[in-house]
């Protein structure tokens, strides 16, 4: 609860624009992306700059207050939602481009500017910033930072983490923290940097990033592989990287998966088909691209593919990278409820996942969609299913848990790129053991003594008992 001498300080700070606690605003604030999640904050606020945020940090932090961080709140692990009430913090009218320094290709921005606007900025003086999450029309720089997005050409170029090299955050205290700089080079000290990106609000407030940029490739080409056996086009992953082939996309979609997304965008998708692979490569040189895309035809024709098609153009490219980013909001119209995961093994083993998720949903007898990025072993399984229904929904979290303990079986993690929240807590202890909790904890007691900061995530009450997964 907030006292009303921390809610007069605040109002006193910010105005009752910017201070909301109204019911509409209170409700509005009270869930995100994640399904089934909904908690009620005591109020929110709407900085406008760093010191706004230190005032509200140091009051916060006096009161006891907790702190839930929000962005466009298009995360699906429950990151934003203020499971134990308190404050949360509005960051999209800290949303400006700060600059573009083409010397040394960085940019800098507030947490608050949209992924897909500055991307658009990027491109515009010829320049290229990879991180792109299916999210990107509607989240955030700082939310994708928070959660350590990655995106559909992460196999090539990496994730949000590998590109942001300086922030400037807010303590609990109130105190800002610089951290990195311009630099491709710094070893001083501990990464401050690599460890407050996917900290998911529970160290700091990040006020400001710099992120490095690359010269835009100046060829594109894309291809659409069709399979009528999804394990061939599972293997055919595997082999093109294992090839030396590195795509700048490399994406997956099973049956259920495109006859959604054909439906909802008419493109032409094979419907009949069982899987789709939709690969792109990109470069400086035609040539080099063009024997790249040729080589990936060949192994997969070699496979088993039933069609190998190229984009006649930029257009037609396009909408099948649109068709893929579409793939969770038209699985939406399905039921009412859509829970999506991200299990992620290492490359190699992409078959052996896709095989134990069918196997997974048949033994639960629940309906599992798969797309994701094949390429980096970024796979999401997505269950259309029905809140309402709770036999189902036992079964559906059932079924997740065996495919994460798969996951990790092989090699893998439960999350590539979602964040662990509320929903993946309970999982955290599977992948990180007793020892990496403690260590993560004392972390957060060094930043965050009194706990205000997103509380409730990361960190479960109680680990959830590991299962035994039927063979």
């Amino acid at each position: 609860m907030i006292t009303i001498e921390a809610r007069e300080r605040l109002l006193k700070l910010l105005g009752p624009e910017r201070y909301r606690d109204d019911k509409e605003s209170l409700v509005t604030h009270s869930y995100d992306a994640t399904p089934m999640m909904q908690s009620l904050p005591d109020a929110v606020v709407y900085p406008e700059s760093t010191a706004d945020v230190q005032e509200i940090l140091r009051t916060a932090n006096e009161y006891r207050i907790p702190i839930v961080p929000r962005g466009a709140a298009s995360n699906l692990c429950g990151g934003t939602v203020p499971v134990a009430g308190g404050i949360v913090v509005a960051m999209t009218r800290m949303n400006k481009l700060i600059e573009m320094d083409t010397e040394n290709l960085t940019a800098t921005f507030q947490p608050g500017l949209n992924t897909k606007t500055f991307h658009r900025e990027v491109e515009k003086r010829g320049l290229f910033y990879p991180p792109d999450p299916s999210s990107m029309s509607i989240s955030t720089l700082g939310g994708n930072i928070m959660e350590g997005a990655g995106g559909l050409r992460g196999l090539k170029y990496g994730t949000t983490k590998d590109y942001v090299i300086a922030l400037e955050a807010v303590l609990p205290n109130g105190e800002v923290i610089r951290t990195g700089g311009k630099l491709y080079k710094d070893v001083a000290g501990y990464d401050l940097t690599k460890l407050l990106v996917g900290s998911e609000g529970t160290l700091a407030l990040i006020t400001e990033a710099t992120v490095k940029l690359l010269p835009a490739p100046g060829i594109r080409k894309t291809m659409l592989v069709s399979y009528k056996d999804i394990y061939a086009a599972a293997r055919s992953v595997s082999r093109i990287v294992g090839a030396g082939i590195i795509p700048a996309t490399l994406e997956f979609m099973d049956q259920p998966t495109i006859r959604v997304v054909e439906e909802y965008n008419h493109i032409g998708l094979p419907i009949d088909m069982q899987a789709v692979l939709l690969i792109e490569q990109d470069g400086q040189d035609e040539n080099v691209v063009m024997r790249d895309m040729e080589a990936i035809a060949k192994i997969c024709s070699e496979e088993g593919a039933d069609r190998v098609q190229t984009a006649k153009d930029e257009i037609e490219a396009e909408q099948l990278m649109k068709a893929r980013r579409s793939a969770l909001s038209t699985l939406a119209r399905i039921r009412p409820t859509t829970i999506l995961e991200d299990a992620t093994v290492p490359r190699s083993k992409i078959a052996e996942m896709v095989l134990a998720i069918n196997r997974i949903a048949e033994q639960y007898g629940v309906n599992i969609c798969t797309f994701g990025h094949a390429g980096d072993g970024n796979l999401h399984p997505t269950c259309p299913t029905d809140a309402r229904n709770e036999d189902e929904i036992h079964r559906v979290e059932q079924a997740f848990a065996d495919i994460f303990e798969e996951a990790i079986r092989l090699g893998g993690t439960i999350t590539g790129e979602h964040g662990v929240g509320t929903v993946k807590a309970p999982y955290l202890e599977w992948k990180v053991g007793p020892t990496g909790i403690d260590v993560m904890k004392g972390i957060k007691q060094v930043f965050d003594p009194n706990g205000i900061m997103n509380p409730g995530k990361i960190f479960a009450k109680a680990a959830r008992k590991r299962l035994v997964v039927s063979r």
